[in-house]
């Protein structure tokens, strides 16, 4: 191979990262993720969030240090549902391919359903509703399904539907999720990445079988959960970049989530 050749395609791939790395730099990122505290949202038989002083304040040394100790479930707050978490085999946190967690959004606005009906269900109609004005799902899509529950964090009695801990919590749940069918669809017939959504579970709260995570994990399509500030993206457009804490074996772990809105 000749050196000018060689110049010219080094060339051409700086010229490709700087003009990358310029769009990174000018474009305008949300955050997606509520934070972790105390006060977050987890699961009524899942262990909250304690962030425990290890130290704090001045070394003998004489400069200030601090350190904590985290204690939480996988599954609470902003977070990913590997596809172990529901179906034995598939893929663990550390092993989920980036192409999955990184990708074009698809926003699918269910606020209004959701609003009169804290049980709703998404259903085909709502994606094809969101179909017909922007085009099919992209292959590789991360489709993400705004209720606005997320403006109702982090109180547990209005976001879970109870604000009871323990087992018996489980039954007074209501809050919106994904049907059978609309899961069933995503899996079958569209070629998603991932799904998330604003709500504490990809299944409605009184669901008793937990089949749209069965069908998605089982997919080794990863969920999100517990995401935020969806309506702040356009329906398509955004990229998303979803990275989860990566535990080795892991069912999920916490997410940091944000999307870069189009220029």
């Amino acid at each position: 191979m000749s050196i000018r050749p060689s110049i010219a395609i080094a060339a051409l791939a700086l010229s490709a990262c700087a003009t990358a790395q310029s769009n990174l730099a000018t474009g305008r990122w949300i955050d997606l993720s509520h934070d972790l505290a105390e006060d977050s949202v987890f699961w009524p038989t899942a262990e909250g969030f304690k962030h425990v002083v290890a130290s704090y304040g001045p070394t003998p040394g004489g400069w200030f240090y601090s350190s904590y100790n985290l204690e939480l479930s996988e599954h609470g707050g902003t977070h990913l549902d590997a596809p172990i978490h529901f179906a034995e085999g598939k893929q663990t946190a550390d092993q989920i391919p980036l192409d999955r967690l990184i990708g074009q959004a698809a926003v699918i606005d269910v606020s209004a359903a959701s609003a009169a009906n804290a049980d709703y269900r998404f259903t085909i109609e709502d994606v094809k509703r969101w179909e017909r004005t922007n085009g099919r799902l992209p292959d590789g899509a991360i489709v993400l399904f705004r209720t606005g529950f997320d403006k109702r964090w982090p109180d547990k009695a209005t976001y879970l539907g109870t604000a009871e801990r323990g087992p018996d919590a489980v039954a007074k749940l209501h809050f919106p999720g994904l049907s059978e069918e609309v899961a069933r669809f995503l899996v079958e017939q569209r070629k998603v990445s991932a799904v998330g959504l604003d709500t504490a579970s990809l299944d409605y709260g009184q669901s008793k079988d937990f089949i749209a995570h069965r069908i998605l994990l089982g997919a080794n399509i990863p969920g999100f959960e517990n995401v935020a500030n969806l309506d702040r993206l356009p329906p398509r457009g955004a990229m998303v970049v979803a990275l989860p804490i990566k535990i080795r074996g892991g069912s999920g772990g916490p997410l940091r989530i944000v999307a870069r809105l189009p220029n």
